[in-house]
């Protein structure tokens, strides 16, 4: 099979994509980029978030057709991630106030697609809101939750309450979550979804 054939899977191929249900793991995420839309609100009844995500899908196939075209290099659409915080963070794992959620709507890019191809498809498709940001996480605790987004707040409450501190850890960035299951397809029983969160070592420990 040569390159042109190949079409790469990060869900299969990165490390950052792998989360076993149960477990939580800690390790290294490497610097990475995404296209990038902020939004506030609850995402079953804001209408930012409909729109963040009509505008990230159209630039990332835009991206997939043109590195397969003029590189040579296949791959599919990583799946949807997000980044999520509010000013009092027991909103995510007690109160479950989604309508004083902030997030942040992201898809990766691989790194062999550079600005001026990000920037060319953003234009073709009018997408103003998108963005091409890096992020940087560092050091990771993360698991796989499988069910229903509703029901991640105990899982939620073990890592930060249980899990990091246990282990010397403080929560040090915001919460992040990797959508491995297309929630318009999927029953909610059933979707899989990593939860990740960024820690630190707490010193006063």
């Amino acid at each position: 099979m040569n390159q042109t054939d190949a079409k790469t899977d990060f869900k299969k191929t990165l490390d950052a994509y792998q989360a076993q249900r149960g477990r939580f793991r800690i390790f290294d995420v490497p610097d990475m980029r995404y296209l990038m839309v902020d939004g506030h609100g609850d995402p079953n009844t804001s209408p930012a978030y409909t729109e963040a995500v009509e505008a990230l899908y159209p630039v990332a196939y835009k991206l997939k057709f043109a590195s397969k075209r003029d590189l040579g290099r296949d791959y599919v659409v990583p799946p949807l991630e997000g980044l999520w915080w509010a000013e009092d963070m027991d909103s995510f794992t007690t109160v479950r106030d989604k309508s004083r959620w902030e997030w942040t709507l992201m898809l990766m890019v691989p790194d062999w697609i550079d600005q001026t191809m990000v920037t060319a498809a953003v234009e073709q498709t009018a997408a103003k809101d998108v963005r091409l940001q890096a992020l940087s996480e560092g050091r990771c605790v993360q698991t796989l939750h499988v069910g229903s987004f509703d029901d991640e707040a105990e899982v939620l409450a073990q890592l930060h309450h249980q899990f990091i501190p246990d282990h010397g850890l403080r929560m040090s960035g915001t919460h992040h979550e990797i959508y491995l299951s297309d929630f318009r397809r999927v029953a909610p029983d059933k979707r899989r979804t990593i939860l990740r969160q960024p820690v630190t070592v707490d010193s006063q420990v």
